[in-house]
């Protein structure tokens, strides 16, 4: 919302009704999509750049808004016609080199409060169902820009997934060559990076561990000395009967 605040100051002083704030919205969706604006009306003026801003006079027909709009891969140009019916806006959208056309109507009292016309933080409502009807209704159906698609499709690479419940590997700093082999220092601790492969580390959750795991009793306490690499007795998890020789420790 940080953008459409600061596109909402730029454009107030044009914004008079209810109709003028729902533009100004359906405008900064259209943005954040992969599109900017070339201007206000059907034709082409002279010397037109894109830009995210809303153009001059974009606002001067409260009955039907015309704008055009570039993707940033010059693939696409759509015009935008924002036809107002009583209470309810008709968003007519043309590919102009497809001719193909899509339209959505939204209730203006939906999404935006008139009495808070002068304050952006309590202008607009309900923005996140806004942006799915622009999305399904506009966007999808005349097809992502490239260049959007490209972002997205490079974000989820840096996203990869894993199963429900698991936590990404933990890899030794670069930074510091010593934590290399930490983790057969304390296997059943928490460092990272040893070279000891437990199956009950590959990014499950698992519960604790207690390495008195097989004995009569708890560890006596000093049985292990601080940073002794200490062999766990029997299997774990399991408890057998009987006696078992005193714990050992290799420095």
């Amino acid at each position: 919302m940080a953008g459409l605040e600061v596109l909402y100051c730029s454009a107030r002083a044009g914004i008079s009704c209810p109709q003028d704030a729902l533009v100004c919205g359906i405008h900064w969706e259209l943005i954040q999509h992969g599109y900017r604006c070339l201007g206000a009306g059907e034709q082409p003026g002279p010397e037109e750049r894109k830009s995210e801003l809303l153009p001059a006079g974009w606002e001067a027909n409260k009955e039907v808004y015309t704008l055009r709009y570039k993707s940033t891969d010059d693939a696409r140009e759509l015009l935008l016609k924002a036809i107002v019916v009583e209470d309810s806006m008709i968003l007519n959208v043309m590919d102009r080199a497809s001719q193909k056309v899509t339209d959505v109507t939204l209730a203006v009292a939906d999404y935006i409060n008139p009495e808070h016309l002068n304050d952006f933080h309590k202008v607009y409502k309900n923005m996140e169902e806004l942006r799915t009807r622009i999305v399904s209704g506009i966007i999808a159906p005349l097809g992502v820009p490239t260049e959007k698609a490209k972002k997205e499709s490079q974000a989820e690479k840096k996203d990869p997934d894993y199963p429900a419940g698991a936590r990404a590997p933990s890899w030794p700093s670069p930074l510091n060559p010593f934590a290399v082999g930490g983790q057969d220092l304390d296997p059943l601790g928490g460092r990272s990076g040893g070279m000891i492969v437990d199956p009950l580390r590959s990014g499950f959750p698992q519960p604790g561990i207690d390495p008195s795991t097989g004995l009569p009793s708890g560890l006596p306490p000093g049985a292990v000395p601080p940073g002794a690499r200490f062999d766990p007795f029997g299997p774990l998890g399991a408890g057998r009967a009987g006696s078992r020789p005193p714990p050992t420790s290799r420095l």
